[in-house]
């Protein structure tokens, strides 16, 4: 979607348009809108012997909620629109956005999405924002979009907490615990890409969102300071120019982000087809024919305890034969 808004080259005649694939990506995700349980929205993972495929998430739902925004204002297709105005209904309906716009992570079906987990991710507010900012702009400043797109950066002050200043941002859920996993430190690089451009398309987010990303810019840009690669190495405490000791992509993708997302001044807004957009629409994509071959009923049933029970003695007889195949080679 970035590569149709921001004009990159289009790809070769015989090859399917940036548009066209995000267009495909939408419509395969809009196919696995579940309406069995929760009254809708997407699951997590796609395969049910994933784990995650019994939760129902904001990052998903608010992920295919940001697309059908964007693809909506590109376009200018009511449809695209629609299914942002409901999916972002969905989520109000079942809590996982509060009514002062604090977007949770995700609720299990097997209560019917009725207890959602209240963590707090800096990359779904960011994710409700982008797409909240979309609908603002595709709807030539609706006060209603104009009020949800305040709503969530209102909400996403949160994660810049009074104790650091008020604007450094800081990923709450884990940060001051220090119990990040590997995915996490990446988080605020989303949120920063966001609030950036939701400044071209809502200008009046502007001064909110600029004063936080400078803070937080200079103070990544200290924290770009471990001893690693010349003492250039990013951590993820924002709030102070000693380097934390963490490292990893995360860190660097957050911090690359913040800085450079300080440029959005400089640059073009995002196009759309009627506004310089080149990118071919193809609102048939990812819907043709799929594999008739049907998944064997093995793989997607649920593990059982004779089933654990059955692996661990295989498992042990595995063991068995490799360890005794070691000691008769050693001698």
């Amino acid at each position: 979607m970035s590569a149709a808004e921001l004009k990159f080259p289009d790809p070769p005649p015989d090859q399917p348009s940036w548009l066209g694939l995000a267009q495909a990506v939408f419509n395969e995700q809009a196919h696995r809108w579940d309406t069995q349980h929760c009254g809708g929205g997407l699951r997590w993972q796609i395969f049910a012997w994933n784990k995650g495929y019994d939760y129902k998430n904001s990052i998903s739902n608010g992920g295919f909620f940001q697309l059908a925004a964007r693809l909506a204002r590109y376009t200018g297709n009511q449809t695209y629109a629609d299914w942002a105005e409901k999916s972002w209904n969905w989520m109000i309906d079942i809590k996982l956005m509060a009514p002062d716009y604090k977007v949770y992570d995700g609720a299990n079906i097997d209560k019917n999405c009725t207890a959602p987990s209240e963590l707090q991710w800096t990359y779904n507010v960011g994710t409700m924002l982008m797409g909240a900012a979309n609908m603002y702009n595709f709807s030539d400043g609706d006060p209603k979009w104009r009020s949800r797109t305040e709503g969530l950066l209102n909400a996403s002050q949160l994660f810049f907490p009074q104790s650091l200043g008020g604007d450094i941002m800081q990923e709450i859920a884990c940060e001051p615990q220090k119990s990040c996993n590997n995915d996490q430190p990446s988080f605020k690089a989303y949120l920063s890409r966001w609030m950036a451009a939701t400044t071209q398309i809502a200008p009046f987010s502007e001064g909110y969102v600029m004063k936080k990303l400078r803070a937080s810019a200079q103070g990544a840009a200290k924290q770009c300071s471990g001893p690693p690669n010349g003492g250039t190495t990013c951590g993820r405490t924002w709030n102070t120019a000693v380097w934390d000791g963490k490292l990893g992509v995360g860190e660097e993708m957050s911090a690359l982000s913040v800085i450079q997302n300080l440029l959005i001044q400089k640059v073009a807004p995002p196009v759309t087809l009627k506004k310089g957009g080149t990118s071919k629409s193809n609102p048939e994509a990812g819907t043709g024919p799929v594999d008739p071959t049907p998944i064997d009923p093995v793989l997607t049933r649920k593990v059982t305890t004779g089933d654990r029970a059955g692996a661990g003695i295989l498992t042990a007889i595995v063991l068995a034969v490799l360890l005794g195949s070691t000691w008769w080679i050693s001698f």
